[in-house]
């Protein structure tokens, strides 16, 4: 396990962040792995690393603060604001964000409050979050095992975290010689699929399966993006999709969600999402309705902002295991997002048809009969058909 956390701690340093010598570095982590986090310092100091700061979170801590605390309490409370994430990017700083996956503990938390600690959460740290999205402070979300989430993943399991991690670490390709050169070849292959779909110059994407999906996103000087930045970052590990931002105003019909989507620590599974001039006009789940109107009450949530292709080849997808975590369950699928759109998937630098948002919330739509159509000047193409590319 020692040899494989490191191979995962060099692959999140050295290739994913491209870290950098005397750089600081921001580590957002679950306090369970700490066999994992002292591996990576461990690593970051060998590299050079002079500063870290560690962001630990707990959920049961979390939730009890939420329990108790009325939302005035909460403003100042680093569990929830983030602002010492502005103080390192003002450094600049890396930001690793582990994420250890999710549980139902939070299903007794009023959603408003639910509602108000996730937007403190993104509030308070502005500045990270415009040098996010520009790629200018280098960051990367990966995943770690905690017993909680393994549980939920391997239920019936008597040795649920090693079988977690062993599936981070197949799904990151740690099981290989060389993992970042595995990941190098991945980028290659991903490259490619991305210039195919911009030479297309796509109009309108049409999608449809027996769901019951039948819905329609145009576009408008968009640019598709893939596995890797133009920094050289790679900021979702693991990831298999290729990603655009639609216009805002151009999206019409229904989408069927086919795996459960986590938000706050809650499920919301079994629902579907009904759009008109890009707008939510109606919605229903046959579980945590409400949750899934928290999102679309937010300011752009009702509106998407992400568009992502991901085939149902995919290695998470053919081990067919859901992970309750988006990080994995939106690369095994064709996933969409309510919220905020991508400047980077803009050849305009102030795009008035990208949706802004204080939220992105990926939900998964991908299935293996899947079908989507692609508009062009020339014509209408298939891009994918049974959940696979056709490019």
């Amino acid at each position: 396990m020692e040899n494989n956390y490191r191979k995962y701690a060099e692959l999140l340093l050295k290739r994913c962040l491209n870290i950098k010598n005397g750089q600081p570095l921001l580590i957002s982590t679950p306090i369970e792995p700490l066999d994992f986090i002292r591996i990576l310092t461990e690593v970051a100091l060998e590299i050079g690393v002079k500063d870290i700061y560690y962001d630990y979170n707990d959920s049961y801590i979390k939730h009890s603060h939420l329990k108790y605390l009325e939302n005035n309490y909460l403003d100042d409370n680093y569990l929830f604001n983030k602002s010492i994430f502005d103080v390192y990017t003002k450094k600049g700083a890396a930001v690793l964000m582990l994420t250890g996956g999710s549980s139902d503990i939070m299903n007794d938390i009023d959603n408003e409050k639910l509602s108000y600690s996730a937007k403190l959460s993104i509030s308070s740290r502005k500045l990270f979050r415009q040098k996010q999205i520009t790629y200018e402070t280098p960051w990367c979300i990966a995943s770690v095992a905690t017993l909680d989430h393994a549980k939920k993943v391997f239920p019936n399991s008597t040795t649920p975290l090693t079988d977690l991690w062993e599936q981070i670490f197949k799904m990151c390709l740690i099981d290989k010689k060389d993992p970042i050169k595995e990941w190098d070849k991945k980028i290659v292959l991903n490259r490619k699929l991305v210039t195919k779909l911009n030479k297309l110059n796509i109009a309108k994407l049409v999608y449809r399966n027996k769901l019951g999906t039948n819905l329609e996103i145009g576009f408008k000087n968009n640019i598709w993006c893939g596995a890797d930045t133009k920094n050289n970052l790679i900021v979702n590990m693991p990831t298999e999709e290729i990603f655009t931002s639609p216009d805002k105003n151009s999206i019409n019909g229904i989408v069927y969600a086919s795996k459960p989507l986590i938000y706050n620590g809650n499920i919301i599974d079994n629902f579907w999402i009904k759009f008109e001039k890009g707008k939510v006009i109606d919605y229903d789940a046959e579980k945590g309705k409400n949750i899934l109107k928290s999102i679309i009450d937010i300011d752009g949530g009702n509106m998407l902002g992400e568009v992502a292709l991901v085939d149902v080849t995919s290695p998470i997808s053919k081990s067919n295991i859901v992970f309750f975590e988006t990080l994995y369950d939106e690369n095994a699928s064709c996933h969409l997002a309510l919220g905020e759109g991508f400047i980077e998937c803009s050849k305009e630098d102030n795009p008035d048809w990208l949706n802004k948002s204080n939220t992105h919330v990926d939900f998964m739509i991908g299935t293996n009969d899947l079908r989507i159509d692609a508009i062009t000047d020339e014509g209408s193409i298939v891009i994918m058909k049974n959940g696979q590319f056709k490019l």
